[in-house]
């Protein structure tokens, strides 16, 4: 399926956004840029030399502006889609996706005067599953790095599924464990908002994640519910990936913590590509060494 030629960036229109408008983003953040910017690096060179591969492209569903401010530093620095421009050898595609029209109007400007670059404006679960994810079907021998890396408990799991069935696609998966904790996990779950429910409901697949994250213990008037740890959440995810959803190889996640120690979120990664699982592993192990990222 080849996409609609009215998407490319030389045909939108421009918008400018001003350097008080990017994001700040702390420690943890750069981290995790450097993680995809190490695995793009090294899928781009192992793609390009395979010669029954027609083209290999690059997704971020949530792109953003671009670029962010270092809030150690102070500085502009690359986010994941200029990280993926940067890459060399190159892909040969682009696929930037975000809800915020001032962001995407400067992924615009950023991407100017290449042809190769299909940023849209929707949201992505929709945007994934009709437009992008068609044109890396296994027959069509193309093959794709995708980001999901959102705010919140966004992607939905039938677009992490879609993702595992068409065997062409390796995944970086933010879970949001924070989010979930503030908005879902709560210690009493009947409290939660039955539409913060329904979110985890979608990203998880179905609602089995209550028994995941709640067990039944002894009180002093009797059972009552008790929170399961982070780790043993994100333990049950790393399962779902391989068990419901399909992929072959998901190594364990990388938490990545804020400035006080909190779990922000959890980094999976999930490929069907013994070879990709074999690096981004190597990869997650280096940052734990460093003592940078740690526990669970």
């Amino acid at each position: 399926m080849e996409l609609d030629q009215r998407n490319p960036v030389e045909n939108q229109e421009e918008r400018e956004m001003s350097p008080q408008a990017l994001d700040l983003v702390g420690e943890w953040t750069e981290i995790k840029l450097q993680i995809i910017r190490d695995y793009a690096s090294a899928y781009s060179k192992i793609m390009v030399r395979q010669p029954a591969i027609r083209e290999f492209g690059y997704i971020d569903g949530f792109a953003g502006s671009g670029t962010h401010i270092s809030r150690a530093k102070g500085d502009e620095i690359s986010g994941s889609p200029v990280i993926a421009l940067d890459i060399t050898p190159p892909f040969g595609s682009y696929h930037f996706i975000d809800l915020d029209g001032t962001k995407t109007a400067r992924l615009r400007s950023l991407a100017k005067g290449r042809d190769n670059v299909w940023i849209y404006e929707e949201d992505c679960n929709k945007v994934l599953l009709e437009k992008v994810f068609p044109r890396f079907q296994y027959s069509s021998f193309r093959r794709a790095l995708c980001l999901l890396d959102p705010y919140d408990l966004n992607p939905h799991w039938q677009v992490t599924k879609t993702a595992a069935n068409l065997g062409t696609i390796d995944i970086f998966l933010n879970f949001m464990i924070f989010d979930a904790n503030r908005n879902v996990f709560l210690w009493n779950c009947e409290n939660a908002n039955p539409a913060q429910i329904e979110r985890m409901n979608l990203f998880w697949g179905d609602a089995n994640w209550k028994s995941v994250a709640y067990t039944s213990v002894k009180g002093l008037f009797g059972d009552v519910l008790d929170k399961a740890p982070n780790k043993v959440i994100a333990k049950a995810f790393q399962n779902r990936l391989h068990d419901i959803a399909g992929f072959k190889h998901v190594p364990d996640p990388v938490p990545l913590r804020n400035s006080k120690g909190a779990v922000i979120y959890y980094l999976f990664f999930a490929s069907h590509n013994e070879t990709g699982a074999k690096i981004a592993r190597s990869i997650f192990n280096k940052y734990r060494k460093k003592g940078i990222i740690y526990g669970g």
